[in-house]
C-alpha cells in the first residue's frame, strides 16, 4: 500500500459532503462476512494486512489497524511505517479511541453497507459525548481510489443437491414462518450469505474458501425473494426457484424492496397469482400488535436497517443461524464420510512428507529422535511451506466429492509457526527445515462435508521445551474432547478445559478453543463457540452441533504447536441425571494420528494414555481401506500403542 493511497483518500475526505475527519474501513463485505471475495477486500488494499479480521482507521494525520490477537505479528510484519497496531483486548476499543481522540464534532465516515448494525448503533452511542457523527459516505472512497479492483465474480448458482443437504427447502421455509409467527414478525431480512446459502439450498464460488452466492433474502409469511445477480442463474437454476415459490430479482434491487418491506407494500408474483395478498394480511395475529421485522443486527448492514422504521424492528440473532448449526442426520452422516476421506489425505501427506525430510534433508524421520544428518538439496528439489501444501492439497483433490479448500493452508515451520494465522506466499515462505517444528492446519470442502484438522510434527530431535509444551497442549485438547456437560452449558465455561494443562506452566494462546463448521459451507460457523470470548456465553452447545478443539501455544520467534479436531455434539448416557437436564458429550470425527515423539508419556494419566490408544486404534482401523501397502505400515508404526515406563 502506497503513500498515495493514503493521500488520496484523505483528499477524498476533505471534499466529502460534509468534510470528514476520519474514514473508517472494516474489513466485512455488505453481508458481515468473515471472509470477503477479492474485490471486497477494501481494508486489506488500504492497509497492506492481508489477515481476515481487522479494522483501518484513517484521520487527517494517522492511520491505525485494530485486529485481534491471532494477528499481531502478522500485522507488525506487514504493516508499513505509517500505521500503528491497535492489538484488540490490549488496546482501547475503536470506538473508545475515536471518542477520546477525534474533536467535538467530529464527522466519522463509514460505507454504511460494510458495517453491521450492532456495530453501527455502537458507535453511535460511544459518540454521543462529545457529539461526534457517524457519517454514511456517498460512495465507498476507497474503491474511488482502488484503480486495480477485480471485478465483480460472474460464477453459477448451483443447486445444492438433498442427497447432500439432508433437508428440503420448503420444510425450512415453512420452519421459519412458524417461527416469524411466534416472534409476531412478518417478513424476515437476511443477509448472511451462509444463511442464504443453507435457506435455499444453494452453493457458489463467489468467496474463495466458502461455498456461497453474493446474494439476499427475503422472506415473509406468504413470500420469498432471492436478490442475486441474474446473470448467475442459469435456465435449471431458475425453473428450482420457480418451483419452491421463490422469487429472484437483480442483488441491487434489495435495498427498494426493504424499503416497501416496510411499508407493507412488497409482493411477490407467485403470491398474487396464488390468490394470496401481500404483507402480513394472511396471519393469524393480535390486531394489537406490531408488525415487527425480523433483522439480525450482527449481520445485517445498516444500510438496509436505515430503509426500516426502527419501531417496528425485531433486532435479534437470526432463526436460521442456530437451525444451520443443528446438523441434521444426512448432514452428520456426510460430514463425517469427508473427515474419513480427509483424514486418509492428510495420513498419505504425513508418510510422503516423512520419507521426502529423510531423502532430501536426512532427516531422523517422524519416528527416530535424533539430530539431522544435513543435507542441501538442490534448488529444483528443495521443499517449502508452499510446495509441500500444494502436495496435500493434491491429495485431496483425489478424494470423492472434493471441492477445494476451505480456507488458506497454515503450513508453518519453526518461528512462522508462532504466526497463529500464518499464510505462506510461494517468493517469501520458508524451506522444510528437519530440526524445527511443522504446525499443518488444513481443511477442504466436500459436497459432502467440510473439514478443519491440525497436526504439528517435528521429523528431528525435538526439544525437551517443546515435548512439555506439545504435551500440554495435548492434554488439553483431550479434557476438552472427553468432557460431559449438563444440557445448556455454553462454550465460555467449557474453554477452561483446554486451557488448564498450559496454565499450570503460566502459558496460554490467544485464540478462542473451538468453533462451528459449516456443512459444505463456511468452515467457521455460529452461533455458539468454545472461546474466553464474553460472546461464547450466548448461546449452549447443542446434540448435532459440530465444533473443533484447537488449543495450541505460540513462542514468537521460536515455534507454535496446535492440535486440532471436529468433534459432533451428542446425547450422553450418565449413571444419573441430577436436575433431570440431561448430558452431552463429544465424539472425535477428525481422524490422524499425534506424533508420538513429541508427547511426554509421563506426563499422560492412565485415562489420557487409554484415550490415546483408542483413538490411534480407532484411526488405524478407519482409514485402512483409503492406504496402501507402505502408507499402512506407516500408519500402523504412528498408531502403535503406548504405555507408560514403569
Amino acid at each position: 500500500m502506497s503513500e498515495t493511497t493514503l493521500s488520496s483518500l484523505r483528499s477524498l475526505m476533505a471534499s466529502h459532503s460534509p468534510p470528514l475527519d476520519a474514514l473508517v474501513v472494516p474489513s466485512e463485505d455488505y453481508h458481515q462476512s468473515e471472509y470477503v471475495s477479492a474485490r471486497d477486500k477494501r481494508r486489506e488494499f488500504v492497509s497492506g494486512f492481508s489477515g481476515s479480521a481487522g479494522l483501518a482507521l484513517i484521520t487527517k494525520n494517522e492511520a491505525r489497524l485494530w485486529t485481534d490477537g491471532r494477528y499481531f505479528l502478522q500485522a507488525l510484519q506487514q504493516l508499513s511505517d505509517e500505521w500503528t497496531l491497535m492489538r484488540m483486548g490490549e488496546d482501547p476499543l475503536v470506538e473508545v479511541w475515536m471518542s477520546d481522540n477525534l474533536p467535538e464534532e467530529a464527522n466519522i465516515g463509514v460505507d454504511s453497507w460494510c458495517v453491521s448494525i450492532d456495530t453501527a448503533n455502537r458507535w453511535w452511542k460511544s459518540f454521543a459525548k462529545k457529539n461526534q457523527k457517524l457519517i454514511t459516505t456517498t460512495t465507498d472512497l476507497v474503491d474511488e481510489v482502488w484503480k486495480t479492483r477485480p471485478p465483480s465474480e460472474m460464477s453459477p448458482v448451483v443447486v445444492h443437491p438433498l442427497e447432500f443437504a439432508g433437508r428440503s427447502v420448503s420444510d425450512k421455509l415453512e420452519d421459519l414462518r412458524t417461527k416469524l409467527k411466534q416472534e409476531r414478525a412478518r417478513g424476515l431480512v437476511i443477509a448472511a450469505l451462509d444463511e442464504v446459502a443453507w435457506l435455499y439450498n444453494i452453493r457458489g464460488t463467489d468467496v474463495a474458501y466458502c461455498p456461497v452466492v453474493h446474494a439476499f433474502a427475503i422472506l415473509t409469511t406468504n413470500s420469498a425473494f432471492l436478490y442475486v445477480d441474474k446473470k448467475k442463474v442459469s435456465d435449471e437454476a431458475n425453473a428450482y426457484f420457480k418451483g419452491l415459490g421463490i422469487e429472484v430479482r437483480e442483488y441491487t434491487d434489495v435495498i427498494s424492496d426493504v424499503s416497501l418491506l416496510a411499508s407493507d407494500r412488497l409482493v411477490s408474483s407467485f403470491a398474487s397469482k396464488n390468490g394470496q395478498t401481500e404483507g402480513t394480511k394472511d396471519m393469524e395475529i393480535d390486531s394489537d400488535q406490531p408488525d415487527r421485522l425480523w433483522v439480525d443486527p450482527a449481520s445485517c448492514c445498516y444500510a438496509l436497517y436505515s430503509k426500516l422504521d426502527a419501531d417496528k424492528v425485531l433486532l435479534q440473532p437470526s432463526p436460521i443461524s442456530l437451525s444451520k448449526a443443528l446438523k441434521n442426520p444426512v448432514e452428520l452422516e456426510g460430514i463425517k464420510k469427508a473427515h474419513v476421506r480427509d483424514g486418509a489425505a492428510v495420513v498419505q501427506y504425513l508418510v510422503w512428507l516423512d520419507k521426502q525430510m529423510q531423502e532430501l534433508y536426512g532427516a531422523s524421520g517422524y519416528f527416530l529422535e535424533a539430530e539431522a544428518n544435513k543435507k542441501k538439496p538442490s534448488e529444483t528439489s528443495k521443499l517449502t511451506e508452499v510446495t509441500v501444501s500444494d502436495k496435500l492439497e493434491s491429495l485431496r483433490a483425489a478424494k470423492e466429492h472434493f471441492r477445494g479448500l476451505s480456507f488458506p493452508t497454515i503450513s508453518s515451520v519453526g518461528s512462522n509457526a508462532a504466526i497463529i494465522h500464518y499464510s505462506p506466499e510461494p517468493e517469501a515462505c520458508a524451506e522444510m527445515d528437519p530440526d524445527k517444528i511443522y504446525l499443518c492446519d488444513s481443511g477442504a470442502q466436500y459436497l459432502d462435508g467440510t473439514t478443519d484438522i491440525t497436526r504439528t510434527v517435528h521429523f528431528g530431535k525435538p526439544s525437551a521445551h517443546e515435548k512439555e509444551c506439545y504435551t500440554a497442549v495435548l492434554k488439553g485438547h483431550v479434557a476438552l474432547g472427553n468432557a460431559r456437560f449438563p444440557k445448556g452449558t455454553n462454550g465460555y465455561t467449557l474453554d477452561i478445559l483446554a486451557r488448564a494443562p498450559l496454565w499450570k506452566y503460566g502459558l496460554d494462546y490467544r485464540h478462542g478453543t473451538g468453533h462451528g463448521v459449516g456443512s459444505y459451507l463456511c468452515v467457521h460457523e455460529g452461533p455458539h463457540q468454545v472461546s474466553f470470548r464474553p460472546s461464547a456465553r450466548n448461546v449452549p452447545l447443542q446434540a448435532t452441533m459440530t465444533v473443533t478443539d484447537e488449543p495450541g501455544y505460540y513462542e514468537d520467534g521460536n515455534f507454535g504447536i496446535r492440535l486440532e479436531n471436529v468433534l459432533v455434539v451428542n446425547d450422553a448416557e450418565t449413571e444419573f441425571n441430577f436436575g433431570d437436564k440431561g448430558y452431552l458429550q463429544f465424539e472425535h470425527i477428525t481422524w490422524a494420528p499425534y506424533q508420538v515423539k513429541l508427547i511426554n508419556l509421563d506426563q499422560l494419566t492412565r485415562e489420557e494414555i487409554d484415550w490415546l490408544n483408542t483413538y490411534h486404534s480407532n484411526c488405524k482401523d478407519i482409514l485402512a481401506p483409503f492406504m496402501n501397502q507402505t502408507e499402512m505400515e506407516w500408519l500402523k508404526k504412528a498408531t502403535e500403542p503406548v504405555s507408560v515406563s514403569a
